[in-house]
Formats: C-alpha cells, sequence, structure tokens
C-alpha cells in the first residue's frame, strides 16, 4: 500500500513539473544528466566520469554538478571543490564523491550546491564552462535538462516495486522521459530490458561494462599486482559492497576477509581498528579498498597496514556509437540554446 502512495506521489510530482516547463530554470550551456529510478549505488557518478572524459577528449569543458551527499560541513550557497586547475575543498565541504570525481578529472570543475543552477551559473562565468553534467539529475526537476541519460539494472526489472517496499524512486514506466537507457544485467535479461524500452518509447540503448582497472599503492602511482599467494582483506563502504568483493576475486586476488561499511561511511580510529583486527585475524597482508573509500580513509593517514586501490572503470557500449550520440546531442542543446538567446535578444 505504501510503496503504491509513494509512486503515485513520484508521479505526480514529475507531471506537475511537465505540465509547468517555465518552472524549470535554464542555463546557458547544455546539461546532460545521468541519472536512474532507483536507490542506492547504480554506477551513476563513474558513467558521468566517463561522459566528463569523453567531452574533455572533444575539446569541451565539462564542469560536474552535484548535490554532495552525506557533506559533515556543507557551506550555503556553492562549493567549488575543483576549479579545474586545483582541488578547493575538502571532504568534509565536498563529500566524498565529488572529491573522488575532482580528483580523477582534474581539468573538470566540480561544483557542489543543493542548488545546481547557481552552481551551473558560477561554472560558465568563472570557469568557461561549455556544457555542464547532472550526477544523479533524473529526478531534479527544478534545472532544465538537455539530455537524460537513465541507468538500468537488473533489479528494476525484476522487482519494479516502489520505496519503502521496494528500491524505485519512481514507476518504472516514466523512464520514457529518458532520451536514452543504459543498461546494466546478464545477457539473458537483455531482451527484457529492451522489450521494456520499446514499449516505453526510448529508441537509444547502450550496455554498461564494468571492470576494476590497475591496482596502485594508495599514494603513489605504481601498478601494484596482487603476488601470488598474497592474502589481502577486502574493505567497502559502497551501497553494494559485494560486488566490489567478487570482481576482485574474479581479478586474481587471495581474499582472506571482507569487511563491508554502510555507504558513504565516515572511516573513524576505531574503524582502523576494526580493520587491523580483522587484517590480522584473517592472517592478511594487505587492505585492498575502492578510490571512494581511500577519499574517506585518507583523512586518518598515517595507517598501520598497507592500502591497494582497485579502482572502478566503466564503458558505455557500443562505444564509439555512444560518443557519436553523445557529441551529437550536446552540439544539438548548443544549436538550441544559441537559437533561444537571439530570440530573447531586443
Amino acid at each position: 500500500m505504501l510503496d503504491r502512495l509513494y509512486a503515485a506521489a513520484a508521479l505526480a510530482r514529475r507531471r506537475w513539473y511537465e505540465r509547468r516547463p517555465e518552472r524549470r530554470r535554464r542555463l546557458d550551456r547544455p546539461v546532460v544528466s545521468v541519472g536512474n529510478v532507483s536507490v542506492g549505488g547504480s554506477g551513476k557518478t563513474p558513467v558521468t566520469a566517463c561522459l566528463a572524459r569523453l567531452l574533455l577528449d572533444a575539446g569541451h569543458v565539462p564542469s560536474i554538478l552535484t548535490r554532495g551527499y552525506a557533506r559533515r560541513d556543507p557551506a550555503p550557497g556553492v562549493t567549488v571543490v575543483s576549479d579545474g586547475k586545483q582541488l578547493r575543498a575538502g571532504i568534509d565541504q565536498a563529500g566524498d564523491e565529488p572529491l573522488m570525481l575532482a580528483r580523477a578529472l582534474p581539468a573538470a570543475p566540480v561544483l557542489v550546491s543543493s542548488d545546481r543552477y547557481l552552481a551551473g551559473q558560477l561554472a560558465e562565468r568563472r570557469f568557461g564552462c561549455t556544457v555542464h553534467l547532472l550526477d544523479d539529475g533524473f529526478q531534479h526537476f527544478g534545472l532544465h535538462r538537455d539530455v537524460d541519460l537513465v541507468l538500468v539494472g537488473q533489479e528494476e526489472l525484476e522487482s519494479p516495486v516502489a520505496l519503502p517496499r521496494g528500491r524505485l524512486r519512481e514507476p518504472i514506466d516514466v523512464l520514457r522521459s529518458a532520451d536514452a537507457l543504459v543498461f546494466e544485467m546478464v545477457d539473458a535479461a537483455l531482451p527484457v530490458a529492451l522489450a521494456l524500452a520499446e514499449r516505453v518509447g526510448v529508441t537509444r540503448c547502450f550496455r554498461l561494462r564494468r571492470a576494476l582497472g590497475r591496482p596502485r599503492l594508495a599514494g603513489g602511482d605504481a601498478a601494484t599486482a596482487p603476488a601470488e599467494g598474497t592474502r589481502v582483506l577486502a574493505v567497502a563502504g559502497l551501497a553494494r559492497p559485494q560486488g566490489f568483493f567478487s570482481a576482485l576475486a574474479v581479478e586474481g586476488w587471495t581474499l582472506a576477509g571482507q569487511l563491508a561499511f554502510p555507504d558513504h561511511h565516515r572511516f573513524g580510529e576505531a574503524d582502523v581498528r576494526r580493520i587491523l583486527g580483522a587484517m590480522r585475524e584473517a592472517r592478511a597482508g594487505m587492505v585492498v579498498t575502492t578510490e571512494k573509500d581511500w577519499v574517506r580513509l585518507q583523512p586518518l593517514e598515517p595507517l598501520p597496514f598497507t592500502v591497494a586501490l582497485a579502482p572502478l572503470e566503466v564503458t558505455v557500449e557500443p562505444p564509439d556509437t555512444f560518443r557519436e550520440w553523445l557529441l551529437a546531442s550536446v552540439g544539438q542543446a548548443v544549436g538550441q540554446a544559441s537559437r533561444l538567446s537571439r530570440n530573447r535578444e531586443p
């Protein structure tokens, strides 16, 4: 009963904005949203990073506009995490994912604010950004988006149930508002996914692939391949840590133990002692974790154990087709913005 009420309320909110497009503020530069219809980790932030790299390679200056979930010290207005040249905020002001993005993409300004229109204006005027990436933007109706890219996982297809009983933020049929869908699921589920896309009228569909990149020691650039027989403790504070643990095993790490924390967990000295105790119990010689977790562990240095990072890398396939579609969509939005600007001139 509660899930139906939640779904109805979420749908009513979306339709209210659809009937009142004038209530959406419009930035001068195109806005590309990366979103989903469920709660929890679905790869939005890694996909945002992937898009930023494609746009940088094409000569754009992309900004990343994000809410900065779970910040300890949120400042009013806009927090500039990175100006595209250097970091300008720490984890307490930025949040873990914005800081991770800023470190991974030093040429892309990263801005945090609950008012992403204000953040986008600052990115255009101060940093010369030519396109904006809206991280987790499918339900952010106050800002006009030129491209809505929506990620869909297998769980959304198998159990399309809204909160609080399920994981959906909105009914699955709102995917009709997407410009393109990116599916992450086993091959056997793809026919069902494509049938859903056809039913809601979305013609652009792509496939998300995840893989662990070359590991490296925390604080360094050197690759650190796991020596044969090295026992490691896997540590992750993610929405779905089991996926990370399984990927490590596939990549050849010898997992002596696994230690999961809640998503966005802020590590403290007690957690360091807990990790060290788990290492000793498992007779592990090293901790292996994610880049997102390292952002939250690093303030506690020096640590009493060696940490290796296994970065998550994503690709949207087919890569050439996706790149062409993204750049064409941004180019089309630039043309539309130019025509609107001319129409507004006296």
